[in-house]
């Protein structure tokens, strides 16, 4: 089972490092096409990013649930975690939807709110770490 916790956790370090990178593609990307630059290879960049990160999260999640299951792990902290992780998905979703307007050329905020989401993921996974690691309660 340590192996199994040492994947989970290997996947999602690569999925919190796409989660925090996404966005600075969004900064550069806003910011490139207001000064009139080709942004051609961060919509790639992007894609590809989101891609990668999906693939991490599915596995994240898929290695949680077999912890989960097989040691029957249980608690309330457990439960909080679930919700920060929930609110992780529900960022990961949202910057899909960030991409989707990039891919059709309506990504129109700007690099300033895209360096403020940037630091959404972090007010998550903060909360994650203190239940998974303290377990306060």
């Amino acid at each position: 089972m340590l192996w199994v916790k040492m994947l989970h956790i290997l996947t999602m370090t690569s999925w919190m490092a796409g989660i925090f990178y996404l966005p600075r593609i969004f900064v550069h990307y806003v910011e490139g096409r207001a000064a009139g630059q080709d942004v051609t290879r961060l919509e790639i960049m992007a894609r590809k990013l989101y891609g990668f990160m999906t693939l991490m999260a599915l596995f994240t999640l898929g290695f949680g649930l077999w912890l989960w299951f097989g040691w029957h792990i249980s608690g309330a902290w457990l439960h909080a975690k679930l919700l920060f992780v929930a609110f992780l998905i529900g960022y990961h979703l949202w910057c899909r939807a960030y991409l989707k307007q990039m891919q059709r050329g309506e990504l129109k905020r700007s690099g300033k709110y895209f360096r403020l989401y940037n630091e959404l993921p972090l007010l998550i996974f903060i909360p994650i770490l203190i239940f998974v690691v303290v377990k306060p309660f």
